[in-house]
């Protein structure tokens, strides 16, 4: 339909008024865009006029910006909705590459916490201790061994007790350069002289081949009890006292046995204690000293004790001096001369006196 077959096909409009009208209104809107811009310089007698123009031109301005507000939301949700599928992808991509990251950093939260109780382990008294990997297993019907990469080289020796994070594992059956073979508390060569924490009673731990070697030869009436903690005794000398085994449970065929501390992670990564023989336990200093040295009965004397001593045994040193001079002078003493018929009387002479001797006895 053309516009002259509209309603409005006879308006017409004056072209002098439409001009008139539209430079009034560039004026007015000259003057409002004038007084909402002004510089502070200006006087204050336009302030009443910036007044009114603000408070007459917010409504307007917040009605006419809704409908910008809202185009703007509109064109927001329409973008959002027709991008979410991508967004969707990009953010499924992200959170599967941070799941493999999230594994990777519990794996290494894992290991660098036994790293930390390995290096925490201590022993009083401090032994050296040498740190290794276990990197074969050896398993069979009885036998129960793991391969060790420390050796000789490091200072390890048949019989050096093995410990995990949580306690004892086993001891070394063999040693070459730098490999050596251990075997653990299960194995069916396995004895170990342990002890109850609790009584301090004796026993044998004895492996089977199973989980859980048995508690053997208990000394003790009740000696043993359900959660007892058993603990290395150290007889034999083959092991330091004190290092922990597990806990005392009751097996089904009746016999005590023990839930071994090392059972609660894979052994893969011990430390082996480089322990001879209670003798490198000793203080060598104390060993070395002379029997006796250290033995004291009675206090030191004072100054002046030690002052009446040294003259009494001066005194003594003199008087006993004295009496030997007399003794050795009695018996330098010249024999009396043989009676004789040819030389003429002489008047007798009397017998020498017996020395005295220092011990008051008679020579």
């Amino acid at each position: 339909m053309a516009f002259r077959d509209g309603p409005f096909e006879n308006l017409k409009v004056p072209l002098a008024w439409t001009a008139a009208v539209m430079v009034v209104g560039g004026i007015v809107a000259a003057i409002m865009l004038l007084l909402a811009d002004r510089p502070p310089a200006v006087a204050d007698d336009l302030q009443p006029a910036q007044a009114a123009f603000d408070a007459a031109a917010g409504a307007p301005t917040g009605v006419l910006a809704a409908p910008v507000r809202w185009s703007g939301d509109a064109v927001d949700f329409v973008k959002g909705y027709f991008f979410a599928v991508s967004e969707n992808r990009r953010l499924r991509r992200e959170l599967r590459e941070m799941s493999a990251w999230r594994d990777d950093a519990l794996a290494l939260k894992n290991l660098n916490e036994r790293y930390e109780r390995l290096l925490g382990l201590q022993t009083e008294p401090p032994i050296e201790m040498t740190t290794g990997r276990a990197i074969m297993d050896a398993r069979g019907p009885f036998a129960r061994s793991r391969l060790l990469n420390v050796g000789a080289a490091k200072g390890v020796r048949v019989g050096n007790p093995v410990l995990s994070e949580h306690g004892l594992v086993g001891r070394i059956a063999g040693a070459s350069g730098g490999y050596s073979r251990m075997v653990l508390l299960t194995d069916v060569a396995s004895r170990i002289p342990v002890m109850v924490e609790r009584t301090d009673a004796r026993a044998m731990l004895t492996g089977d081949g199973s989980r859980s070697p048995r508690l053997d030869y208990v000394r003790g009436q009740d000696a043993v009890q359900d959660g007892d903690r058993i603990l290395t005794s150290g007889d034999g000398g083959g092991f330091p006292r004190g290092l922990p085994v597990g806990v005392v449970a009751k097996g089904i065929d009746g016999a005590w046995r023990v839930k071994l501390y090392s059972d609660r992670t894979a052994i893969d990564y011990v430390r082996v204690l480089l322990f001879q023989d209670f003798g490198q336990l000793a203080d060598q200093g104390a060993l070395n000293a002379p029997p006796l040295s250290g033995l004291k009965t009675a206090p030191p004397p004072t100054a002046a004790q030690a002052t009446v001593i040294q003259d009494v045994a001066t005194r003594r040193a003199a008087a006993a001096q004295a009496a030997a001079d007399r003794v050795r002078a009695a018996n330098a003493a010249p024999p009396p001369a043989p009676a004789s018929g040819t030389q003429p009387q002489t008047a007798p002479q009397p017998a020498p006196q017996p020395a005295v001797a220092p011990d008051g006895g008679r020579e």
